[in-house]
């Protein structure tokens, strides 16, 4: 490839999402081969929009942008800010909304878990259901996703709460986006469902629906393989 062709190429910012730092993006990475891209984490952030500032300041004038969960989540609040610097968005395992009954209650409860028990204690009972039934036996999968939850903190993970439970009006703004746009999930995502990104993709002028398969909410390292394939079709 020559310098001119590599600096054509776009660069792509992937956002991590709850309890996940950039670690969880490193299969992807991996199997996207030379596309330039970097992963972002929020430890220490309390609100959507400062994420999705943080993320701004520090980017190039254009790129890709593809956040996974809560990453999604900034993904949206970047691009209703600043649409005019996103050439292509992906939506990963995430949703457009609003705060549901009981969702706050039980957000806190896991956020008290990990002051009292350690968030070794939250992974243990936050990571399973994320993930597809045929995932929960992968031991190198979970001890991985385990330790990487453990990376975090008890502020942090409370910070990260607040921002999901003040999170900001999403789905107004999606007949605004002019890019195009991946929505993907897993099949097996209880969290986050297909139909959920098929409902998105339907107000979405210029949008492709993946699903992936064996796959719960934790797509980016349950089917990183997959995930990049689907990446670098939409890239393209």
């Amino acid at each position: 490839m020559t310098d001119r062709e590599d600096d054509t190429r776009p660069s792509l910012l992937l956002l991590s999402g709850l309890l996940c730092d950039e670690a969880a993006w490193d299969d992807v990475r991996e199997a996207l081969g030379p596309v330039e891209a970097r992963a972002i984490a929020f430890p220490g952030f309390d609100s959507i929009a400062a994420m999705a500032e943080s993320v701004l300041a520090a980017a190039p004038p254009r790129f890709a942008l593809a956040g996974h969960s809560m990453g999604g989540r900034v993904a949206l609040a970047i691009i209703a800010e600043a649409p005019e610097r996103v050439e292509r968005l992906a939506l990963l395992n995430t949703g457009v909304h609003p705060r549901r009954p009981g969702e706050a209650e039980k957000r806190q409860e896991l956020v008290d878990l990990a002051y009292s028990a350690g968030m070794a204690a939250v992974a243990e009972r936050w990571l399973l259901p994320m993930l597809a039934p045929r995932r929960v036996d992968d031991r190198l999968l979970i001890d991985r996703l385990t330790e990487m939850i453990c990376r975090q903190t008890p502020d942090s993970f409370a910070g990260q709460t607040r921002a999901l439970l003040g999170r900001p009006e999403a789905e107004r703004g999606l007949a605004a986006i002019e890019c195009p746009t991946l929505l993907l999930s897993g099949r097996q995502d209880g969290w986050s469902p297909l139909a959920q990104h098929e409902s998105m993709a339907a107000r979405i002028r210029d949008s492709r629906v993946v699903a992936i398969d064996d796959s719960g909410h934790m797509s980016i390292a349950e089917q990183p393989i997959a995930v990049a394939a689907a990446l670098r079709q939409w890239l393209a």
